[in-house]
């Protein structure tokens, strides 16, 4: 028996039990489609995420106080105003393009009645070139704001929103922090969310402002350093001459560094293999029901083998070798996978389109992507589902003895 003449007999022994392949097929359909949709929502986010933290600046580096690495580091050395300057020596650091120093809080705004918890982050002028900071409208912190300690603020969309109700015309508005007036001046456009939480839900003001009337600080204190490199190939120069100006500032031993240094590659590498983990757990999750699905056609070929042991029987009778009989359940099942297999595909887009729609009507935009390498994955496994379970009722089929099926009841 030929490939093609076993293709055509499955095909005929499928439709003249209509309603049972259907049923059979049901299992790998809903299997595959949940692959390909937990494949595309695990590949969506991980571009979410990455895309967000990709633009929050250029050739960006954070620098904190303490070493996240090493624990065991004793007196541990604040940042300062002091090493935000000397970073900028293009002696020492070449490599380093802008630093933008800054502290950082979650306080409650209010305005008109309206109140939010929002990102509190005391800036310089740099901080808008640095974090790729765009206004949708006014002006941004100035250097006159910082030296006068002035009462301003450039706030993001979804601050605007909650307490005004909109985006345009706050220009001159008032708000409080913490129960202190201050005059809006600027609007961020919006930027979503990141892995530092919403980018849009924060509220900028002069950094010497921040310090004196919000945060309890002297001049000198600083939360974080933003530094900018000349250019993305420069990236590593920059945290090694950061590093060395550092050490050398606060007199430590390399491995015993009392701060921390991270790039937006680093970022980028911690949220690609999170969000791997989590598409591999969620691809896994739905294969279970491949399993059960294959589970479901060993049942139904089985059933199908007991139906037709008398036709069995009068084939090999007629001399129909055990090989042919192996081969044309074997098509047989592998048929009913690859069928399920091919529509539970078009199930999976639908989920993904769903799920893509739900997101962006709940706020948290991201588009679940469909790759074809989860597509041939989900086929393939549909395929050895189907092959692999239905080997056994082939095989107890092929190895039936002519006389015993033809007598059988």
């Amino acid at each position: 028996m030929n490939l093609g003449q076993a293709v055509i007999e499955a095909l005929e022994s499928l439709y003249s039990n209509k309603l049972r392949s259907i049923l059979t097929i049901l299992g790998i359909i809903i299997g595959v489609g949940a692959v390909i949709a937990m494949l595309a929502v695990g590949e969506g986010a991980q571009s979410t995420i990455t895309g967000s933290i990709s633009g929050i600046g250029t050739n960006l580096l954070f620098v904190y106080s303490g070493n996240m690495s090493n624990s065991d580091v004793r007196n541990v050395k604040p940042i300062t105003m002091e090493d935000a300057d000397a970073l900028l020596d293009q002696y020492q650091a070449p490599s380093v393009e802008a630093i933008a120093p800054m502290v950082s809080g979650s306080l409650e705004v209010t305005a008109g009645g309206e109140k939010k918890v929002s990102t509190i982050n005391g800036v310089t002028p740099d901080y808008q070139s640095v974090r790729n900071a765009e206004l949708k409208e006014g002006t941004f912190i100035t250097e006159e704001n910082i030296l006068g300690r002035a009462s301003v603020a450039v706030v993001g969309v979804d601050v605007a929103t909650a307490l005004f109700d909109r985006t345009d015309g706050l220009i001159g508005e008032s708000i409080r922090i913490n129960g202190q007036p201050f005059r809006i001046i600027g609007v961020l456009k919006s930027k979503g969310g990141s892995s530092f939480g919403s980018q849009d839900n924060v509220v900028l003001i002069p950094l010497t402002t921040a310090q004196a009337r919000l945060f309890n600080k002297t001049s000198d204190d600083i939360d974080m350093l933003l530094v900018q490199a000349t250019s993305s190939e420069t990236v590593n120069s920059a945290s090694d001459e950061i590093a060395n100006i550092l050490r050398l500032r606060h007199r430590t031993k390399i491995g015993l560094d009392d701060f921390t240094i991270f790039s937006q590659q680093d970022f980028v590498s911690t949220a690609k293999t999170i969000t791997g983990v989590f598409t591999i757990f969620l691809g896994g999750i739905a294969a279970i029901s491949l399993l059960v699905g294959g589970i479901g056609i060993m049942n139904i070929m089985l059933v199908s083998v007991t139906e037709r042991t008398r036709e069995i029987g009068l084939r090999k009778a007629l001399g129909a070798r055990k090989r042919d009989i192996l081969i044309q359940f074997l098509t047989e099942s592998s048929l009913l996978s690859l069928l399920g297999g091919i529509i539970g595909i078009g199930l999976g887009w639908l989920i993904s389109f769903i799920v893509g729609k739900i997101a962006a009507a709940s706020g948290s935009p991201f588009n679940p992507l469909i790759t074809f390498n989860s597509i041939l994955l989900a086929t393939l496994f549909s395929t050895a589902v189907g092959l692999f379970f239905g080997l056994y009722p082939a095989n107890r089929a092929a190895n039936l003895e002519p006389v015993e099926a033809l007598r059988y009841e």
